[in-house]
């Protein structure tokens, strides 16, 4: 049976553990990581600014023998997550959690490499990064991937030609971020591998990934989020359940219970059709291996 009432509190020890952590120096990726050292593991805090990575980590209490250690990471650069993704190899033999939190959105511009930036920073950049750490995943027994999506994702349109300059590329980059999931899943089990592949909403929680919208667009952002929101600290929760929850199993989704998916206890959510379309996922998966470069090797 589901546990419902699920909090920080059944967070299991992570003693001897290792979790990379996208976009831990802010928001739910904060206070992941913050759970995650306060229970023992040794967590990566991979970031672009390292200076507000370090300003994290003095704010986290971790757990006696944890460790906590900055990633210099740009998910906008591909050299920048090659080089991250060569770090954490020469100082990792496994690697027990990678949390794919970090997100931009309302961004008008176009990454390093060209790509559309918020499909490139929040789907193609984590494509990467956990294709070039993957069998580092791989060694480690019940490690777990999980992919950060959004509610958003619900109103989203398959758009594989990339529309530059448009700030409506958010819900189809967190609809990318579903179907990698689930492709990867099921890629990982028909290789009979150890580790599995999971999804978490976070709802709608007061955050920096609004950083580059317009005042007027977050003013209502603000507004929307203290009517139908709820705290970091408990956003952070669905990912939480997602990547220590014992009872999880591959290719799940979890997020807020409460109808419209924006607030509520971390439970077992449906992730909708185009997600699980395996022909959807498929040409994503192959457009995500052009662009990036990067070839997962199961």
């Amino acid at each position: 049976m589901v546990k419902q009432a699920w909090t920080e509190a059944d967070v299991p020890d992570q003693t001897g553990r290792t979790a990379v952590v996208t976009g831990a120096n802010t928001g739910i990726g904060l206070e992941t990581a913050r759970v995650l050292a306060a229970r023992g593991a040794t967590v990566v805090l991979a970031c672009r600014n390292l200076e507000k990575a370090q300003q994290a980590a003095n704010r986290i209490t971790a757990a006696p023998g944890a460790r906590l250690e900055l990633l210099r990471l740009d998910l906008g650069s591909l050299a920048s997550i090659r080089a991250a993704a060569t770090k954490l190899r020469d100082g990792y033999d496994r690697i027990d959690l990678l949390i794919n939190n970090a997100g931009v959105a309302n961004v008008t511009d176009h990454t390093e490499d060209g790509f559309e930036p918020q499909f490139g920073i929040n789907h193609l950049g984590h494509f990467a990064l956990t294709g070039l750490i993957l069998d580092r995943l791989l060694a480690a027994s019940a490690s777990r991937i999980v992919v950060v999506s959004s509610f958003a994702h619900r109103s989203a349109k398959v758009e594989f030609e990339q529309q530059h300059g448009d700030r409506n590329q958010y819900p189809w980059s967190k609809l990318a971020n579903l179907m990698f999931m689930h492709e990867l899943h099921r890629r990982l089990s028909a290789a009979d591998m150890p580790t599995i592949a999971v999804a978490a909403n976070p709802g709608l929680a007061k955050t920096e990934v609004m950083r580059y919208a317009s005042r007027a667009f977050r003013s209502a952002i603000l507004l929307a989020t203290a009517v139908a929101g709820h705290s970091p600290r408990q956003a952070a929760l669905p990912t939480l359940r997602a990547a220590t929850d014992l009872a999880v199993a591959g290719g799940e989704f979890y997020g807020p219970s409460l109808p419209g998916g924006t607030r509520g206890r971390p439970v077992p959510v449906d992730s909708g059709g185009p997600p699980r379309d395996k022909q959807l996922c498929r040409r994503l998966w192959d457009e995500s291996e052009r662009l990036t470069g990067v070839k997962f090797d199961l």
